[in-house]
């Protein structure tokens, strides 16, 4: 049976690689908290009663897809979109199709600014392929105005961060959840973080400013990774009771059934 993402793609060694996921958390993180249909987030209270938790199934969910087979990938789409149907139904409103790609955009450019901040380059082809896994899964939830490769993707990006964020309520509400949730320390660190990836329009909304701290830790961060003290690292700077999904992160995701898997994590990924 075919694999959805192919062994040897550079998609796998981004999402097998847990100090990139960490990054693309942190940039999630604060993309979400801009997002002008996060009051879908809030919909159902979970995202602000565990706002780690609901970004660690994002994270988790995320593998599910790049190290399934294509039959097991495509029904996990399948059953995530009949759920979504579901929440709909139940707020009888509609989930805008740009929040949806608003989603697929984040995983895709926090993937690429992450792996290239922490690793290396990657090649204009990696960049695409990259973009052609999330577009696929764009394709099969049926989602339209999808760009058709990596360059229109840039200029509909730039869109979406133009159109799609505003600092408001929800903003302000969800940072003080990631306070509450990581104490003052750790939360001064995920600010760090956040400042060295975010594009600049987020950066400008929650009025970042430089990321010359940011910069300094990483660089005690990757000092620490030459030492082999990374693991220890990390699990230190998040709260013990996600040191098993931390742990999992360095993993290739080998999944049970999907279809099964999906009884627990479905309701976890409705607050994508």
């Amino acid at each position: 049976m075919n694999d959805f993402v192919d062994k040897n793609s550079i998609v796998r060694k981004i999402w097998s690689n847990s100090d990139v996921i960490l990054f693309i958390f942190a940039g999630s993180a604060a993309e979400f908290a801009l997002n002008k249909a996060v009051d879908w987030l809030y919909f159902t209270g979970k995202i602000p009663s565990d706002p780690l938790g609901r970004l660690f199934s994002t994270v988790r969910y995320a593998k599910m897809i790049v190290f399934a087979d294509s039959e097991n990938a495509l029904r996990a789409i399948d059953k995530i979109n009949s759920i979504h149907q579901g929440v709909e139904q139940s707020r009888g409103a509609r989930i805008p199709d740009w929040a949806y790609r608003d989603v697929l955009y984040m995983l895709i450019d926090y993937a690429i600014i992450s792996y290239e901040l922490l690793e290396r380059k990657l090649t204009p082809e990696e960049k695409e392929e990259v973009f052609n896994v999330f577009q696929r899964v764009g394709l099969r939830m049926g989602l339209s105005e999808l760009p058709e490769d990596y360059s229109s993707w840039e200029y509909s990006r730039k869109a979406h961060l133009q159109e799609d964020l505003i600092n408001g309520h929800y903003t302000a509400d969800l940072y003080l959840q990631y306070k509450k949730h990581l104490g003052s320390a750790r939360y001064l660190i995920l600010l760090e973080c956040q400042k060295l990836i975010v594009p600049a329009r987020v950066s400008e909304l929650l009025k970042f400013g430089n990321s010359f701290k940011g910069k300094i830790l990483l660089n005690l961060y990757l000092f620490s990774r030459k030492l082999k003290l990374d693991n220890l690292v990390k699990n230190i700077l998040l709260p013990a009771e996600y040191s098993e999904q931390i742990n999992d992160l360095n993993h290739s995701y080998s999944p049970k059934p999907i279809h099964k898997e999906l009884k627990t994590t479905e309701m976890q990924f409705l607050h994508l």
